[in-house]
C-alpha cells in the first residue's frame, strides 16, 4: 500500500515514459544478472556460487525463489540480497549525483533495479517522485528477473562452469 500511492499520485507521469522506463528497467535486470555471475565466474566461484548469485538484484523473496527452483543456494542468495539492498540504500543516491544522475525519475529506477526493497524504502524517504519510481522499477524488476534469470542461465550455465 505504502508503494500504491505515491504509484496514483505519479501514473500519468509513469504512462507517458512507459516505453523508456521498461527498456530501462529491462536493460538493468539483465545487466545485474550477468555482471553477477560473469563476475562470480571470474573470481572462481563455483557453479553454485555463480546460480546463487544471479538473481541477487531483486527482492529476497523473488530471489530465493528462482535460485530454489534453479537448484542453488537460497541462504546465499538472500544474503546477497541483502548486503545488495543495504549498499544501494546507503550509498546509492550519492553515486548516482557524483557521476552527474540528478534526476528523480533516473535515481528512482536506478535505487529500485539495483537496491530493490531496501532502495526503494530509502527512496521514499527522500521523495514521493523517487519512492514511484524506485516502486515501479522494484516490481517490474522483479517480473524481468524471474524471467530472465532462469533462461540465462540454461544458456550461460556451459560457458561458465569450472
Amino acid at each position: 500500500v505504502a508503494l500504491a500511492v505515491p504509484l496514483y499520485q505519479y501514473i500519468d507521469h509513469l504512462r507517458r515514459a512507459l516505453v523508456p522506463i521498461l527498456l530501462s528497467v529491462f536493460s538493468g535486470a539483465l545487466a545485474a544478472s550477468l555482471s553477477a555471475v560473469v563476475t562470480a565466474a571470474w573470481l572462481g566461484g563455483s557453479t553454485l556460487t555463480q546460480l546463487s548469485l544471479a538473481s541477487k538484484s531483486t527482492t529476497t523473496p523473488v530471489a530465493m525463489g528462482i535460485t530454489e527452483q534453479l537448484g542453488g543456494l537460497p541462504a546465499l542468495t538472500a544474503v546477497a540480497v541483502i548486503v545488495t539492498g543495504i549498499l544501494g540504500a546507503v550509498g546509492g543516491l550519492t553515486v548516482l549525483r557524483l557521476v552527474g544522475v540528478n534526476d528523480q525519475k533516473t535515481q528512482g529506477l536506478a535505487l529500485g533495479v539495483a537496491a530493490h526493497g531496501i532502495g526503494t524504502a530509502r527512496a521514499l524517504q527522500v521523495s514521493r517522485e523517487l519512492g514511484a519510481y524506485a516502486g515501479l522499477a522494484m516490481g517490474l524488476s522483479a517480473l524481468f528477473t524471474a524471467l530472465l534469470v532462469p533462461a540465462l542461465w540454461y544458456l550461460l550455465a556451459p560457458l561458465l562452469a569450472p
